[in-house]
């Protein structure tokens, strides 16, 4: 397994390699100086900009920086929307509150969305086939804006005045870390959002896996050898289903770490997907850039991870 896992790593390299490149050969299509500057700026002026940004260097220069920022993980350039702060300070203040987001969200929908599948699966073709697919089918149909709108009316207006008392906020969530007892306050309606709207395309993935592993011959074996129907959908069924769930799961893990951008956009939280979006809006080139390589790595080390756990999971992958 070290051996497989070492080859691809080195195998992936060069893709890495060529994935911050091209990011970084893109964002300079326009001068980034001068759309920083005003519109008429000197000669001595752009030039001490320039110089100031780090971009009076060759680029291969430059490109090498990046990498090595991200080998020794120290972000050390300044943001230029945020004179001061550096690349590495934001993101280590982004990507917890990301976290508190994407990983409570993540989980509830895996494991909602599978058991709902399963029992929609053993009961293919019945009216709570049909009521279950109905509604997943609803909730993909529905844009993810009107689910935050609706989500932030109900949740954040109508229930607190039933209550009496707030009970959600729709403002940003700073410190998850050091206040965490806060975080239902914050992040709990997000994250209900996030469920409803991915349940949908998970439940109609799941489904078709669990469907097709209802017609395998094991699951006839194990009626006729008298296993109940929870043994069947939670120790056999899902057991030979994990290829497909752990490629859906490792797939998603790299936009943990950066966040839901609209979600993050609408309830004011600073993650990872708040701050790109600010970043780009403004032309912020530490932060996209460091980002951006940040992310490539997570995806590459994802689908890595993703043939390793296949293996795990199923003895008769082999890791050759």
């Amino acid at each position: 397994m070290w051996a497989f896992t070492i080859r691809k790593l080195i195998y992936n390299i060069p893709v890495y390699l060529a994935t911050v490149m091209i990011m970084m050969m893109l964002l300079r299509v326009q001068d980034p100086v001068a759309g920083k500057l005003s519109k008429n700026p000197t000669q001595e002026e752009y030039d001490a900009t320039k110089k100031e940004l780090g971009l009076d260097k060759p680029f291969l220069q430059q490109y090498g920086l990046v990498l090595y920022e991200v080998a020794t993980w120290r972000f050390h350039r300044n943001m230029w929307t945020e004179p001061g702060v550096t690349v590495g300070d934001k993101l280590r203040t982004a990507v917890p509150r990301s976290l508190a987001l994407t990983i409570p969200a993540l989980m509830l929908t895996t494991v909602i969305s599978i058991v709902i599948a399963m029992i929609s699966a053993f009961n293919r073709g019945r009216w709570l086939d049909r009521t279950l697919v109905f509604f997943a089918v609803l909730g993909m149909s529905i844009s993810f804006l009107v689910y935050i709108i609706f989500g932030q009316y109900f949740g954040a207006f109508l229930l607190p005045r039933w209550l009496g008392t707030d009970v959600f906020a729709i403002y940003g969530y700073e410190s998850p870390l050091k206040d965490w007892r806060n975080w239902p306050y914050f992040m709990l309606l997000p994250v209900l959002i996030s469920v409803i709207v991915s349940m949908g395309y998970d439940t109609r993935f799941y489904r078709a896996v669990m469907v097709d592993e209802t017609q395998r011959e094991y699951i006839t074996t194990a009626r006729a050898k008298g296993a109940s129907q929870t043994k069947i959908m939670f120790v056999h069924m899902l057991r030979n289903a994990m290829i497909p769930i752990v490629t859906r799961v490792m797939i998603t893990l790299p936009f943990m770490v950066t966040g839901s951008i609209l979600l993050e956009k609408f309830f004011g939280i600073p993650g990872m997907g708040y701050v790109l979006l600010n970043a780009i809006d403004n032309s912020d080139f530490p932060v996209i850039e460091g980002f951006t390589a940040i992310f490539a790595g997570l995806f590459i080390l994802s689908i890595i991870a993703t043939d390793i756990l296949y293996a795990v999971f199923d003895p008769r992958v082999r890791l050759q």
